[in-house]
């Protein structure tokens, strides 16, 4: 008396794999999209954080942001805690009454756009005069 071996075939096998590409397919470019938006909205706290700092740096300097460049007030890179960078911030233009402050992408970033504040509070995503508030436009 033969045994009946259960197994799979090899249709089923292949249609399992066909349906598991095309999960990755969509999965994989959607899970990117998102580990960029986080990364960016890292980077806008950042810079919003850095403008508080800045501007406690006038409020404790006779009113003028002169010297805030080089006082160490502000992160130099994101995440502000360590790990691998993805942003970095600089803080450029300081006069007494203006500066920039600037989170250029770098490493898995890199290639992305430029965000930016200034002493008015005007914010720039690239060339575009906004910021992100959801998603990949403003």
């Amino acid at each position: 008396m033969k045994q009946k071996i259960k197994a799979f075939t090899l249709m089923e096998v292949l249609i399992v794999v066909a349906v598991i590409g095309v999960i990755a397919a969509i999965a994989i470019p959607s899970y990117t999209r998102y580990a960029e938006r986080t990364k960016r909205g890292d980077a806008m706290t950042a810079l919003l954080s850095a403008v508080n700092s800045v501007e406690r740096y006038k409020a404790s300097n006779n009113f003028s942001y002169v010297g805030a460049d080089t006082a160490g007030i502000i992160p130099t890179q994101v995440p502000v805690d360590g790990g691998t960078p993805y942003y970095t911030i600089a803080l450029s233009n300081v006069t007494a009454t203006t500066y920039t402050i600037t989170a250029t992408p770098i490493n898995s970033m890199a290639g992305k756009k430029t965000l930016g504040i200034n002493q008015n509070g005007s914010k720039t995503w690239g060339a575009d005069n906004c910021w992100p508030e959801s998603g990949d436009s403003c």
